[in-house]
């Protein structure tokens, strides 16, 4: 009798062992098999979570078949104690073992809510927004100008929380002292500035931060973009240009810059400098000559006077027959690409048009034209 009930003890045992060894393999499986999510979700981890509320969270969001799947997973491979605190972008069908590597492994937070911090060319302002997950766009939630408004109660909400992403947006066309007075207002980060880096030289991009960042460390990274930025273009050139550096195209880029806002003008606009360049003509910029009196430390806030388009200075691109000797703003790689490559043009000569864009023309008699169409739009605007 003993031994027929070690027998079956044993039959059993082995039984056992197969059914284990095969629910184990059917989680394995399933923990690695596509999730039933449909559309991808943004989950947020909360300071102190433990993978128990996660895992309820993500049932209900339908990311997950089974909680206690996910949980017995990354109690498995050793995950359950690195679970990081963020915002996490979970792409549609993740399997649980995707979700677990999301979740633990650290670093920024991909979707969720942000604060941008604008330098602008004329203003600063701060941004409230979030990730969309169904659209994967950004809404706007909350935006203010910190010189004259007060923080709304949603950016003070969300500067409280522990995942809550940080970026800087330089605008392009902004000067390097724009840039370093805006930093100085930027309370997330650290440090004192001890110079203005040089015109030109920073990249008006968008800058991922977080708080105790420093200034310093933040204006070292612009001039390293703008650098391979600039000798990138500078090696992809075309031939022929009348420019005998790359500091000379910053340079032109920067009145490109400052000269149109729209992206399509570019080239054509860098097609009229580049053939008065040619031509031994002066350039005739007014920006140029509006950074000669600013430096680039603010605006002017008026039209230029005739006695200052007559002035013989070093900006002064009416009197002076090359460029300036810097650029005037920090320009963006679509106008330093635009300087180096401009389009293949005879026009030598633009003005406004009205609708933001410019006239162009390669003979004075169509450019005189085109200026007294935009004279009498200026004229009729200022009526109305």
């Amino acid at each position: 009798m003993w031994r027929h009930l070690a027998s079956n003890a044993l039959t059993l045992l082995i039984v056992a062992t197969f059914l284990l060894g095969g629910v184990i393999l059917w989680g394995q499986r399933e923990y690695g098999a596509a999730g039933p999510l449909e559309e991808q979700i943004c989950l947020r981890v909360e300071r102190g979570s433990t993978v128990s509320r996660v895992s309820r969270a993500l049932e209900a969001d339908g990311a997950i078949r089974s909680g206690m799947l996910l949980r017995l997973g990354m109690e498995y491979t050793d995950l359950t104690d690195r679970l990081k605190a963020g915002s996490y972008l979970v792409p549609a069908q993740s399997s649980a073992k995707e979700i677990a590597d999301i979740i633990t492994r650290g670093g920024a937070s991909t979707c969720g809510t942000e604060i941008v911090y604008r330098i602008g060319v004329t203003r600063l302002s701060n941004l409230v927004r979030a990730l969309d997950p169904a659209s994967n766009a950004y809404v706007e939630k909350a935006k203010f100008d910190p010189a004259s408004e007060a923080p709304p109660p949603e950016y003070l909400a969300v500067r409280e929380r522990a995942d809550t992403r940080y970026r800087i947006a330089i605008a392009e066309g902004v000067t390097s002292w724009q840039i370093v007075e805006g930093l100085k207002q930027i309370s997330l980060l650290q440090g004192a500035i001890s110079a203005v880096p040089a015109e030109g030289s920073l990249a008006p991009q968008s800058y991922e931060v977080r708080a105790g960042d420093t200034r310093a460390a933040l204006l070292e990274e612009m001039q390293s973009r703008q650098s391979a930025i600039l000798a990138e273009a500078w090696e992809n050139r075309a031939a022929g240009l009348p420019l005998a550096s790359p500091e000379e195209a910053l340079i032109l880029a920067s009145i490109i810059e400052k000269e149109t806002g729209v992206a399509e003008e570019r080239r054509q606009v860098a097609s009229v400098f580049v053939n008065r360049l040619q031509k031994g003509m002066k350039l005739q910029t007014d920006p140029t000559v509006i950074y000669g009196i600013t430096k680039g430390e603010g605006v002017l806030g008026r039209g230029l006077r005739r006695s200052e388009l007559r002035a013989a200075t070093p900006y002064n691109t009416y009197v002076i027959d090359a460029l300036p000797p810097t650029p005037i703003a920090n320009p963006g790689r679509a106008s330093i690409e635009a300087a180096l490559n401009p389009d293949s043009s005879d026009y030598i000569f633009f003005v406004a048009d009205g609708t933001g864009g410019h006239a162009f023309s390669v003979t004075l008699a169509e450019h005189n034209r085109n200026v007294a169409r935009w004279r009498k739009i200026e004229a009729d605007r200022a009526a109305d």
